[in-house]
């Protein structure tokens, strides 16, 4: 059974979750399924944006409960296990910042715990009316310690601290307020507006988006003055780029730019 399915349209890959019977939840085998696909997408230039969407009733609902549990009948009750899974799921986290392209999330139903993190840890989010987010871990005893990561970038500090301390949901229109995600449109038309916002990206100079990708995280973990030194540099860079030159001279000009670059704007 293919628990992650990659589809590529119009330099776009769309990655879906396909575990609907388990609520898209992040075992061992998804987590290692994602990573793949990251890995593969870190160098293809074909594509420009990727989608992360689920199947079935929910986006993603978290760590395979299940699974950990199996894990605690060893000597160890599951330490090393329970450190390496969560060592391997902070990795495919971070790899989505580190790829060149902007990943979307495309949320229906819920995400919670491990999968609001992963919500949280993509560049872009847009989910649809009736959409549950969660940090609900504390409920059955166990505090959302990891998702709090990324989440604690996204959300205000005391919302998120609400969040992982009380395990209640927020709403879409809640989530976007604080945040967490970037629209709510109506129920049906998320993939619609998904690849509307992916396919507008795509028509962009590929090498600036990603230049400016990394810029972005790199500046964030940075003091002011630190990180107007290092964007001063990057932008630097990309002025220095043909590309770039062509495409500020077309603004001036009132025409399309003639990219060097392969163009994705049909």
């Amino acid at each position: 059974m293919t628990i992650l399915k990659r589809t590529d349209q119009d330099s776009i890959a769309h990655l879906q979750m396909s575990s609907p019977e388990r609520l898209n939840a992040l075992s061992d085998e998804l987590i290692a399924a994602l990573q793949m696909e990251f890995n593969v997408l870190r160098d293809d230039t074909s594509i420009r944006a990727v989608i992360l969407s689920g199947s079935g009733k929910a986006f993603c609902a978290g760590h395979d409960l299940k699974q950990m549990s199996m894990n605690r009948q060893t000597e160890d009750a599951g330490t090393a296990y329970f450190k390496d899974l969560f060592d391997r799921c902070a990795k495919m986290m971070t790899s989505i910042m580190d790829l060149p392209q902007p990943v979307i999330a495309q949320v229906h139903g819920i995400a919670t715990a491990a999968g609001c993190q992963l919500v949280a840890s993509c560049d872009m989010a847009i989910a649809e009316e009736g959409t549950k987010f969660g940090v609900n871990g504390v409920n059955i005893g166990l505090f959302c310690s990891t998702p709090m990561v990324a989440l604690s970038r996204n959300i205000p500090r005391k919302k998120v601290f609400e969040m992982l301390t009380t395990g209640q949901f927020i709403d879409a229109q809640q989530a976007e307020a604080f945040g967490l995600i970037n629209k709510v449109v109506p129920h049906g038309s998320v993939e619609e507006y998904t690849r509307k916002t992916a396919k507008m990206i795509t028509g962009k100079l590929a090498a600036a988006v990603k230049i400016g990708k990394r810029a972005f995280y790199e500046q964030l973990e940075m003091p002011i003055q630190e990180a107007y030194a290092y964007t001063r540099d990057i932008m630097v860079t990309n002025m220095l780029y043909d590309d770039t030159e062509e495409g500020i001279a077309a603004f001036l000009e009132k025409r399309d730019p003639d990219w060097k670059e392969p163009s994705n704007t049909a």
